[in-house]
């Protein structure tokens, strides 16, 4: 129904304006923002004191947003749910043609307006169609002066043009952002399983591992906190490392084994997502969720059987519930994180197993060593006493008591090397310097390798130099000792070179020889580099072994340094080396 236009056509002011308008919109990649400036440029254009836009569902039958302008808060409560595209305003998805009306309240399908909801008279109405495709409509009510003309038709229609273009740009570069986005997470996911990748090539250290997935896993699906529970002998699970929010709070926490979510996802070894902890009946997590609200629970399986789970709690930003891609993330993520672990753990048992079998060996050349000398020393002087004895002869008896005694002297310092060797009184009394000093002297009388040695320890200003804690001092001993060791029986040499040098940072304790060398890829059928290499990974050092065939041994062992204070007791060892 048209009410008779004033104007056929838009003047070039109009024009002007609309163009300037078209290039303000298309320039706009926020579909919000678009929407928006729509609504208030179409009222400027066309003198409408109302506003609105209506976008379509997806089937295209009914209204599934409503954008207005011209109405306030309180009118707008008290006039309810908003409309969903019937009577006239259906009209226009029916048929997607502009609509002019004099009065909407006449047209046959109008509803009439609810309670509350103030008296419109004139209306306007286009479709946008994006691509062929409905978008929704833009409805203009009650223009200041008349009613809507032919020029307004016009100058909504080309507003409506221009909204299409700019909110297809909108979508597109919304779609763009979030495809971004998502490669963004999935390049995210890539370098953190290359990273515990690394880790299983590179970092053996159990602890270091767990912290290393923790952080990185939290990082990677952005939650605000991440738990690894590994499975214990009796089926329960136990908090190994956490990182986030909870962390402190869960440390070393146990929850059942059965019955519970991460039970069910261990025993299926198939991940499961919570949006609602509320409405998972007995999830079992209370202990390590805190008051988050949604999960992510992934198995950590390796070689067909899992060990533990991730737990995440909540996402960091936006809404807390995690979605889909969250969860294939993490669960790709779970995967190298299991190999990692396992590796950490087999590395940790053939630690173990080595130590035991060296800690064995040890015992077993102590107990031959006593055995073979100290033991049957004594037993021969027994028999000699004894036969002396029985001959009750004063002189034989002298002669006996005689050789005894040198017997006993001999025995007396075969035990006392014995036990310099086990530790030396110098060690403790004196400090490393003297105490490595004596070594190399013992060392080179009973081998006769010629041993040349620099030790350069730090000093308060006087001759002595300061005291290393008590563990720091013991570890460059016995590094030193078992290092000469190994020269002595497997190197072959003829020469050895023996140093120890100081800063502020860190103790360097080199021993290096001109014997035959080996291969340091191979395996070794002794102890001895296995115990260098646990006591330099107790001190948070690292061993490095430099040999080959013919062309001698370099073993350097780099620690940082540690340094009694005046009452005796170590300050604080530096951290060890940081997760990034």
């Amino acid at each position: 129904m048209d009410a008779g236009a004033t104007r056929t056509r838009l003047g070039e002011k109009e024009l002007r304006d609309l163009l300037e308008v078209g290039r303000a919109l298309v320039a706009d990649l926020d579909l919000e923002s678009v929407l928006q400036h729509v609504l208030e440029t179409a009222r400027e254009l066309t003198g409408a004191r109302y506003a609105a836009l209506g976008i379509l569902d997806e089937r295209k039958e009914e209204l599934e947003r409503f954008l207005y302008l011209g109405i306030d808060d309180e009118t707008r409560r008290l006039i309810g749910p908003l409309p969903r595209g019937r009577g006239v305003l259906g009209e226009l998805i029916r048929r997607p043609e502009p609509l002019r009306l004099h009065d909407v309240t006449q047209h046959p399908r109008s509803y009439g307006f609810p309670p509350g909801h103030p008296q419109m008279t004139s209306f306007l109405g286009v479709p946008i169609v994006i691509r062929g495709e409905a978008f929704g409509n833009l409805y203009l009510t009650d223009k200041v002066r008349g009613d809507f003309d032919t020029g307004d038709e016009q100058a909504a229609v080309i507003l409506a043009e221009w909204a299409a273009i700019a909110i297809d740009n909108a979508r597109l570069y919304q779609a763009v952002e979030r495809r971004r986005g998502e490669l963004e997470r999935v390049v995210r996911g890539l370098e953190a399983t290359a990273t515990i990748s690394r880790a299983v090539g590179f970092e053996t250290d159990l602890e270091l591992v767990l912290e290393l997935i923790v952080k990185r896993g939290r990082a990677l699906i952005e939650a605000r906190s991440l738990t690894v529970l590994l499975e214990q002998p009796d089926g329960s699970l136990k908090v190994v490392a956490a990182a986030g929010e909870t962390a402190e709070e869960v440390a070393d926490v146990v929850i059942a084994g059965e019955g519970t979510l991460a039970s069910s996802v261990l025993t299926a070894s198939a991940p499961e997502r919570v949006p609602s902890l509320a409405d998972r009946v007995g999830h079992g997590l209370e202990a390590v969720a805190g008051h988050a609200t949604s999960a992510i629970v992934v198995p950590l399986g390796f070689r067909g059987r899992a060990r533990g789970v991730l737990v995440a709690l909540d996402r960091a930003q936006g809404s807390p519930v995690f979605d889909s891609d969250d969860e294939h993330l993490l669960t790709s993520f779970g995967a190298s994180a299991a190999i990692a672990i396992a590796t950490a753990q087999s590395v940790e048992t053939e630690r173990l197993r080595h130590s035991m079998r060296a800690s064995e060996a040890e015992r077993q050349r102590w107990a031959r060593e006593l055995h073979d000398e100290t033991l049957q020393e004594l037993g021969g002087l027994k028999v000699l006493l004894e036969s002396a004895r029985v001959t009750n002869r004063p002189e034989v008896l002298e002669s006996a008591v005689g050789k005894a005694v040198e017997q006993l002297e001999l025995s007396i310092g075969g035990l006392q090397a014995l036990i310099t060797e086990l530790r030396p009184a110098a060690l403790d009394q004196l400090g490393v310097k003297p105490a490595l000093e004596a070594l190399i002297s013992r060392t080179t009388a009973t081998s006769g390798l010629e041993i040349s040695a620099r030790i350069d320890l730090a000093s308060n200003g006087g001759r002595e130099p300061t005291r290393l804690s008590t563990e720091m001092e013991s570890t460059i001993y016995r590094l030193a000792q078992e290092a000469l060791t190994n020269v002595v029986k497997h190197a072959e040499a003829d020469r050895a070179w023996v140093e120890v040098s100081e800063d502020e940072q860190q103790v360097v304790v080199t021993v290096r020889d001109n014997g035959t060398g080996f291969d340091p890829d191979q395996p070794s059928g002794g102890f001895g580099l296995v115990g260098m290499r646990e006591r330099a990974d107790l001190a948070n050092g690292r061993l490095l072994i430099d040999s080959s065939a013919g062309h001698g041994t370099t073993v350097r062992v780099v620690l940082p340094a540690q340094r009694a204070d005046t009452a005796g007791r170590a300050e604080a060892v530096p951290e060890r080396r940081a997760v990034t």
